[in-house]
């Protein structure tokens, strides 16, 4: 419950903060329109689809590139841009069309991919859009391996190929069909058993490609009845896209009207997973990861992996199993590195994001939407039932604006000093462990603010612990 991904280079800032392109070791990203440079324009996108082309040439003896998109608007515009752009460098290109960022990264994999590129600027509002670049096992680019492509990019380091050598474009359309077909192939997946509960789920697609995925996934696995919220494919948003409880509240209220057993929702690419309880309360972003860690874990034993400002509820339930929980830096291709490590068997972000090795190494609400709904059918619970078995911690969420100047090295450096007598993790930022508690303050990778999370057994505590460490800061910066 609350109160209150990759290392980027900022390309420009305005005087309020406003980033509207952002170059990182992923990819990039920002708002469409305006001057190249300054916002992603074809300008921007043929230059970075170049750079990584090269770097495909460079690294892999396979010179194919898979792509797919979300349903936001800019789509199909930045989509024809990329892929020409690849051809013209000599790629030759599978185009997925309207896919899911999960499907996508399988993709790579099963089509022997140099890389894969997605079309999506994932929970951000319509007028953004992204390209998220991926190695040839379809995973997120390392920093060393992504901040080789800004330098392709930045020195204009890279070739187009004559006529003879112009690459090709290969469609095709039925890789969320396949995508699928893997997920119910999983030992651990029971559409049999699904089927017998005969649930009616209610589903928010944001008018984005869950609007394809969910209704042929969840039609895979016998649910009896699924009552459609904006699955229109047009990307025109109905409301905010990251699936957080404050605008999913008419998900809510239709799981009550309906009499559904479930609500669920996903952000425009398919990579974050929210559920609705059936009397219309929240499962907990936070609680989707730890909820599948457990019946996963039941199953099949083993380490997990969240990042540090993640519940420890998870930690809490694998101890339980009598497994090892580890942390990682905040990103997925962070929590990816130390699920590899440690030999994870689930993983993931709190904020939805699920990590099953077993099918793939990336963030899948299809996967994790599959699981889910095998544990409830073998619970014999309701969710809200299901739910009330965890750890119920609370987290608030904090941030605090500061002036471009300001050595935030120092700040932290002050924080430290402080709190260095408590249990400190310093991988990503400062998190300080208490007993029960824990506080994390990060920088931000898109704002010149320190993020402040915090997370108690009392939604009280876990404000007051926030608040102490707000205080200590701006002390710190009056000091300085």
């Amino acid at each position: 419950m609350y109160s209150g991904s990759s290392i980027l280079i900022f390309a420009n800032q305005k005087k309020e903060h406003l980033l509207t392109l952002i170059k990182s070791i992923s990819g990039i990203r920002g708002t469409i329109g305006g001057k190249a440079g300054d916002s992603l324009t074809p300008q921007d996108i043929v230059e970075i689809s170049a750079a990584f082309a090269q770097w495909v040439k460079q690294n892999s003896t396979h010179k194919k590139v898979v792509i797919g998109r979300d349903a936001r608007i800019s789509g199909e515009m930045v989509k024809h841009l990329v892929s020409a752009t690849l051809v013209g460098c000599g790629i030759q290109v599978i185009d997925l069309d309207l896919s899911t960022t999960p499907t996508v990264e399988m993709a790579v994999s099963m089509e022997n991919a140099g890389g894969g590129i997605i079309i999506t600027a994932s929970h951000n509002p319509k007028q953004w859009n992204a390209l998220k670049l991926l190695n040839e096992k379809g995973e997120f680019l390392s920093g060393a391996a992504g901040q080789e492509v800004l330098d392709i990019a930045a020195h204009g380091n890279f070739e187009y190929e004559k006529v003879e050598h112009l690459g090709a474009v290969t469609r095709i359309d039925n890789y969320i069909e396949r995508h699928i077909e893997k997920i119910l192939a999983l030992p651990l997946v029971d559409a049999d058993l699904i089927k017998a509960q005969k649930y009616t789920v209610v589903i928010d697609c944001v008018n984005s490609t869950g609007a394809i995925a969910l209704p042929l996934l969840l039609k895979a696995l016998g649910v009896a009845t699924i009552h459609e919220l904006h699955c229109s494919v047009d990307g025109k948003f109905a409301h905010n896209p990251e699936p957080l409880p404050e605008n999913l509240g008419e998900l809510s209220h239709e799981v009550r009207y309906r009499k559904a057993d479930l609500g669920i929702a996903v952000d425009p690419d398919v990579d974050r997973l929210a559920l609705v309880c059936e009397d219309g309360n929240f499962f907990g972003e936070e609680y989707t990861l730890v909820s599948v860690a457990d019946y996963v874990l039941t199953h099949t034993p083993g380490n997990t992996v969240s990042n540090l400002s993640s519940t420890r509820a998870l930690k809490d339930i694998t101890l339980k199993h009598g497994q090892e929980y580890f942390t990682s830096a905040v990103g997925e291709v962070h929590v990816v590195k130390r699920m590899k490590d440690e030999n994870a068997v689930i993983g993931g972000e709190g904020n939805g994001g699920i990590i099953y090795p077993e099918l793939h190494y990336g963030r899948d609400a299809l996967v994790g939407i599959a699981l889910f709904l095998t544990q409830l059918a073998l619970s014999g619970k309701s969710v809200s039932q299901l739910r009330a078995q965890y750890p119920n911690y609370f987290i608030s969420k904090n941030k605090i604006t500061l002036d471009e100047s300001m050595n935030l090295d120092v700040v932290m450096e002050k924080v430290y000093d402080k709190y260095k007598k408590n249990e400190i993790n310093r991988e990503d930022g400062i998190r300080i462990d208490f007993e029960k508690d824990w506080i994390h303050l990060r920088r931000s990778n898109t704002e010149p603010i320190i993020r402040i999370y915090s997370e108690s057994l009392s939604q009280t505590t876990a404000e007051q612990l926030a608040e102490k460490l707000m205080e200590d800061i701006k002390n710190f910066i009056k000091s300085s």
